[in-house]
């Protein structure tokens, strides 16, 4: 489960640190792409496998699962970070979220999220008010 907020910068080859604390979980590989609000998804390689699956199950009769599943896929990359636990990030990945030097890492359950440090102070404070709403309706009776 990846959780907390991290601050890390990109550096001149376009390579961010990751957080220590999942560097072992993420060792052996994994998956970069598109998010959505213009951020980047992180996945290990056993979850990207899983969600693969279960977009393999999916109708390609539906349009919205075709055009999900290509821009999710092509702009997918595998990425191994190296022995000081940085993974490059591809060009046109940074490019689409807006990444040039100061980033936030956020864990989001099973997967990480790369955001432009000032499009997610722009995010979260869009979202909190929101957040405190909605709690009834996504957690019914948890919380």
């Amino acid at each position: 489960m990846f959780l907390g907020t991290h601050q890390p910068r990109l550096d001149d080859k376009g390579r961010l640190f990751l957080p220590a604390k999942y560097r072992e979980e993420l060792a052996e590989g994994l998956v970069i792409t598109k998010g959505q609000e213009r951020c980047l998804y992180v996945f290990p390689v056993e979850e990207f496998q899983r969600i693969t699956e279960a977009l393999s199950t999916a109708p390609v009769t539906a349009k919205a699962v075709r055009d999900y599943s290509r821009v999710f896929f092509a702009s997918a990359s595998d990425e191994k970070p190296d022995k000081q636990g940085r993974i490059t990030i591809p060009q046109s990945l940074r490019q689409y979220a807006g990444l040039e030097r100061d980033c936030v890492v956020i864990g989001a359950n099973t997967r990480l999220e790369i955001w432009d440090a000032q499009a997610w102070e722009t995010y979260l404070s869009a979202q909190e008010q929101a957040f405190a709403d909605l709690s009834e309706e996504v957690l019914p009776g948890i919380l």
